[in-house]
């Protein structure tokens, strides 16, 4: 692995604020998918350098705010 510098980014689901609404894996299905009760599943951890946009687009669209990228 290439040390870039740079930490990595997590797409982090805060499972006690989910309300399962499914707008997140609707508007970033590369990077998540639901569950069988509909919560969302992270596919990619940590995320690349592509991945950020459409990570950000999810953490935009969550309503409850349950998700958000760390480093």
């Amino acid at each position: 692995m290439i040390d870039t510098g740079q930490e990595a980014k997590h797409l982090v689901v805060d499972r006690s604020a989910c309300a399962g609404h499914g707008l997140c894996y609707s508007a970033s299905p590369d990077l998540l998918d639901s569950d069988e009760q509909g919560n969302p599943v992270i596919l990619r951890d940590p995320l690349t350098p592509d991945d950020i946009g459409a990570a950000d687009a999810a953490v935009i669209v969550c309503p409850e705010r349950a998700l958000t990228v760390q480093s």
